[in-house]
């Protein structure tokens, strides 16, 4: 599944309790899963799909059958238990279906505030057209390279209150984009950029066992073409629910990203409207065993363009079980 639109699979636990007792047990923790679903997605951008393109119209789909270990490893120090390195995918993360590989650190601070650095290796890595554009001949893939770096801070000041900042670059091996038509329309197509990304939530508990987290988000994307930097902001919502050994989550969002430049393959210039909807569900000491669970989502996004050429959708079901330790 693109990270562009829902971009892994258990809720997000409804933290409270005492000070320094959010990161977690002294020493070793972690968990690991293993998931099986189905996913389809429909993008002029998925190296799985045709490589001969005859039309710039709306890509079709293509479907796949998909097999995902997730997993994240966490070790927790400190006189307090206020100190903790972590490798994986975070639960907040993954209850809202954003998927990244994460290496960092996190200090809690007296004010019951935590604060996070992190790297995040693969969330801008990937794979694309070399030149998506080209029409009657066989298209060529090229990878994408980058890394992302992530400052996150949680219950700003004891508040409900939270921040997430990241920057994060982008590179295309053999950018080709337009190649058939001179350099002028190649620079203004050019796709390596450097990335901010800001988000904005604040936690509402409903009572004791749920809550309400609407969040805003903007991102700058600013690439070497005109025609690939835009500006981004985004609204959700997402409803956190826990009933005896049941917990669900829902998120559904909107975003708008407008373009900075004209496209000249269509002579406009492009404006996207983004939705998209994740639910998650836990059931814990699944089959009456200790530590295991049972574990299932479903994803939809849809990115509707001013340019039918961009018009995107994706959708992903999974099931699978998942163990702390």
């Amino acid at each position: 599944m693109k990270k562009t639109i829902l971009s892994t699979l258990l809720l997000s636990s409804l933290a409270s309790g005492a000070a320094f007792a959010e990161l977690g047990e002294k020493g070793i923790s972690g968990e690991v899963s293993i998931n099986a679903g189905f996913m389809s997605e429909t993008s002029n951008f998925n190296t799985d799909g045709e490589a001969n393109n005859t039309t710039h119209n709306e890509a079709d789909a293509e479907s796949q059958m998909l097999v995902a270990p997730l997993g994240s490893v966490a070790y927790t120090f400190g006189t307090e238990l206020d100190k903790q390195v972590f490798l994986g995918t975070s639960r907040e993360d993954i209850a809202v279906g954003t998927f990244a590989l994460e290496l960092g650190y996190r200090q809690e601070l007296a004010s019951g505030m935590v604060v996070g650095v992190s790297f995040l290796p693969t969330v801008m890595a990937g794979e694309t057209w070399s030149d998506p554009y080209a029409l009657n001949t066989k298209r060529e893939t090229t990878d994408v390279t980058g890394n992302a770096y992530r400052l996150s801070l949680s219950d700003i000041a004891g508040s409900n209150f939270s921040l997430d900042l990241a920057y994060g670059t982008q590179k295309i091996d053999n950018e080709k984009s337009g190649v058939t038509s001179g350099s002028a329309v190649q620079s203004t197509l050019a796709r390596d950029a450097s990335t901010i990304y800001m988000k904005g939530e604040y936690k509402y508990g409903l009572d004791a066992t749920s809550a309400l987290i609407p969040s805003a988000t903007f991102v700058s994307h600013s690439a070497d073409g005109s025609a690939m930097s835009y500006k981004a902001y985004g609204v959700e919502l997402t409803y956190f629910k826990a009933y005896q050994r049941h917990q669900f989550g829902l998120t559904a969002g909107y975003t708008n990203r407008s373009y900075d430049g004209s496209n000249p393959v269509f002579d406009k210039t492009r404006s996207d409207d983004k939705y998209n909807l994740f639910a998650a569900y836990e059931y814990k000491q699944a089959f009456g065993l200790e530590n295991w669970s049972f574990i299932s989502l479903a994803g939809y996004g849809n990115s509707s363009s001013n340019i039918e050429f961009y018009n995107e959708s994706e959708y992903l079901m999974s099931v699978g079980m998942n163990y702390r330790f």
